[in-house]
């Protein structure tokens, strides 16, 4: 068998197809390296969702195939969404590639990365007969062991005017609460504390096999799940958010008081041609009742500025939207123009000076609501998940708030009352001293 290495790019949702990849591969017998430079078989799993995105994993693939003349590399298989869009154009303009595997192909990681198979021509699955991974696959975990990623579902059927997904990921399936519940305890078995719940509408758990109440049903069985003490929902479609939905995370204790709800923008005319219908008066009204349910909400948007036809009217009732809303978390994308989606035949594109002065001026903004949100957190005391060395400064350990997710959001930095007795892993009660733009620094209490 022989040493595999792995690069694994873009999204939540793209690590847990590398970490089953991985479980595979090593149940199979290979063994996993973390040193690229040591493996015989390197794969490296690539995001196609927008145009950074997809160059970000070319310069991944060619990096990785220099190790062909220079290290140990003696197979590069190139898997993932770039290869669901982009499957002849790798095989054929990238000749150190020497298989590929889709995102519907997942169980094939086996064959191609055997020694005794020669690299089999893997035909483009239909959606209807995709994979979708259970509770009985293998994962190797690449989070830390406390915190996870548990994808409850696939694909998407929304119809969004500037996304790929649907053609890279197909039809939406969802998991049983069963297969879902059963993962949380095994992953509880290993430690793990933290669950983050991804799909690309997870509001749309169950739909697909007739029950609309299915994603609030999981989170009170997931609440159920000893050990699980923080359970956080990711990817929340607006047009889907139900009362049920937001009462099972009011009253369920180990749901995390977190709604990340991927707005996109608040103009009506923007957002019929994106082909997500609503306006800022809905949108109002939906983040009314959201806080109406959920008093101590967290709530997390992400905005697109700079879509085709976007007007600085069009703008401008964005920046009061958000000034008048006072989101919590807000992340900007400035639109990308992808070929095959429908927005890529719309008229009235934009200079990229101008999307990237639009993000400015809506990043500049935010910065100022979060900046007095976070104030008002001097002086309380909170649970905080520790993690650890800090990322930025390893004089400092940093940790999360049940209202920071890991990645997107800020990080609590822990100063002091760090000792022996603190533990990656655990949840302390920090008190909290200072507030900056994102992020916070604490006190651990004893």
């Amino acid at each position: 068998m022989s040493k595999v290495g792995f690069v694994s790019l873009g999204c939540p949702k793209n690590l847990v197809d590398s970490e089953v990849m991985l479980g595979l591969l090593r149940q199979d017998g290979h063994e996993i390296t973390a040193n690229e430079r040591d493996a015989e078989i390197i794969v490296v799993n690539t995001c196609g969702f927008i145009e950074s995105a997809k160059q970000e994993s070319i310069d991944s693939i060619l990096e990785m195939a220099q190790l062909k003349v220079d290290g140990n590399c003696r197979k590069l298989i190139v898997a993932g969404c770039l290869v669901e869009r982009y499957r002849a154009e790798i095989l054929d303009q990238i000749p150190e590639v020497d298989a590929v595997v889709g995102t519907s192909q997942i169980p094939e990681i086996i064959h191609v990365c055997s020694e005794s198979s020669p690299v089999p021509d893997l035909p483009h699955y239909d959606s209807r007969e995709a994979y979708l991974y259970s509770e009985s696959d293998p994962r190797v975990l690449t989070t830390p062991s406390y915190s996870a990623y548990l994808k409850i579902a696939e694909g998407c059927d929304h119809p969004c005017s500037f996304c790929v997904i649907p053609q890279m990921r197909g039809k939406f399936r969802s998991r049983s609460i069963e297969s879902v519940v059963t993962e949380a305890r095994n992953l509880a078995s290993r430690g793990t504390k933290e669950l983050n719940l991804i799909g690309q509408d997870t509001t749309m758990y169950g739909w697909d096999w007739g029950n609309n109440a299915g994603l609030a049903e999981l989170i009170r069985s997931l609440g159920q799940v000893q050990g699980i003490e923080w359970i956080r929902v990711l990817y929340i479609y607006p047009n889907n958010v139900s009362d049920g939905f937001l009462e099972a995370v009011a009253k369920t204790p180990t749901a995390c008081k977190y709604i990340d709800i991927p707005l996109q923008h608040a103009s009506s005319n923007v957002l019929k041609r994106m082909k997500r219908g609503g306006n800022r008066h809905s949108l109002s009204k939906l983040m009314q009742r959201i806080r109406s349910i959920i008093p101590e909400v967290t709530i997390r948007t992400t905005m697109i500025v700079g879509f085709p036809g976007e007007t600085e009217e069009n703008m401008r009732e964005l920046m009061d939207f958000v000034e008048e809303t006072r989101f919590d978390r807000l992340g900007v994308f400035t639109y990308s123009d992808e070929e095959g989606s429908d927005a890529h035949e719309l008229d009235g594109k934009l200079p990229e000076e101008v999307k990237q002065e639009r993000r400015r001026k809506l990043m500049g903004l935010q910065a100022g609501i979060s900046r007095d949100k976070n104030g008002r957190l001097v002086g309380k005391v909170v649970p905080v998940l520790v993690e650890g060395i800090a990322q930025e400064s390893e004089l400092f350990w940093q940790g999360r708030l049940p209202s920071q997710a890991p990645d997107i959001d800020g990080v609590v930095y822990l100063t002091d009352g760090v000792t022996e007795e603190v533990l990656p892993g655990e949840i302390r009660s920090v008190q909290i001293t200072e507030a900056h733009d994102y992020d916070l620094v604490g006190t651990v209490l004893p």
